[in-house]
């Protein structure tokens, strides 16, 4: 996927000029990283944000923690929102859109960060043209989450930067066509996964190997972090770094043989191709 580079998130003041209010369409943990991202980075004031009661009371309680407002109904949010996040589960999508469709204008801008929903179905059962649709992943939680999105046919270069400047208040992001979004599934979506299998397994060869389990688990998972951010950091690319750390005939090399043995690289390809694959079966 060709990406352009990364634009920089807007000055906090220049985006609480902005003035506009961001309500969420419900309050599940991933809206809650959302919201908590952009009021700790001063996208947006609190007051700015607002949901509504949740079936869980302690969703609602977690964006009042916040400083959001909490709004009676779904429709109080729209009426009280200039951008719009859909953040419900894929299979209720639908029945959502359609309750509200009567609510939204053309004045209101949609983001949808339901996994697998295409733009046709939000614009058939929204109404909607000004639509953007963002694919983030769990690591928005710790505000290092990797987001693609994708605009609708009458979404604005003003709405494209209020949607950057909110998701990277969480992590980076990148902007792309809705043709890539089901690779970007099998990647980043799903990518968090693989990740944590590789800790896992890296930690356990650790005590293998004679640490003690905490000593390993916190080794392994600092250096995968370390080692992707100097992927991240330094623009150089893995195999480079990887040859870097591998001396003739040294401890690096004998793992990494091991590595290519059971075909790690062809086995990590395989996950994400049949990841994606799996999206394009189930939208």
């Amino acid at each position: 996927m060709a990406a352009p580079p990364l634009q920089p998130m807007p000055p906090p003041a220049a985006v609480n000029g902005d003035g506009f209010r961001l309500g969420f369409i419900g309050a599940g943990n991933l809206a809650e990283s959302i919201a908590r991202g952009v009021a700790a980075s001063g996208v947006l004031p609190a007051s700015a944000i607002r949901t509504a009661p949740h079936r869980r009371p302690e969703r609602g309680a977690a964006f009042a923690s916040i400083g959001a407002c909490l709004l009676d109904t779904n429709a109080q949010v729209v009426d009280d929102s200039d951008v719009i996040v859909i953040s419900v589960k894929p299979q209720i999508v639908k029945q959502v859109l359609l309750e509200l469709k009567p609510l939204l204008s053309d004045e209101k801008l949609l983001v949808s960060i339901a996994a697998g929903i295409k733009m046709k179905d939000l614009q058939d059962w929204s109404g909607q043209r000004r639509i953007i649709r963002v694919m983030p992943n769990t690591p928005s939680a710790v505000g290092q989450a990797a987001s693609v999105m994708c605009l609708g046919e009458m979404a604005t270069q003003k709405d494209e930067n209020r949607v950057r400047s909110l998701f990277s208040a969480i992590g980076k992001v990148w902007t792309a066509e809705e043709k890539y979004f089901d690779a970007v599934t099998g990647l980043s979506g799903s990518g968090p996964a693989y990740v944590f299998l590789a800790i896992e397994a890296m930690a356990d060869g650790g005590v293998a190997a004679g640490l003690p389990r905490d000593l390993a688990l916190g080794l392994a998972s600092q250096t995968v972090l370390g080692a992707a951010t100097m992927v991240s950091e330094t623009g150089k690319h893995p195999g480079q770094l990887k040859d870097q750390v591998t001396s003739p005939a040294g401890t690096t090399i004998a793992g990494v043989q091991e590595l290519e043995k059971g075909a790690f690289r062809g086995t990590l390809i395989s996950a994400v191709v049949a990841a994606a694959k799996r999206c394009r079966e189930l939208s």
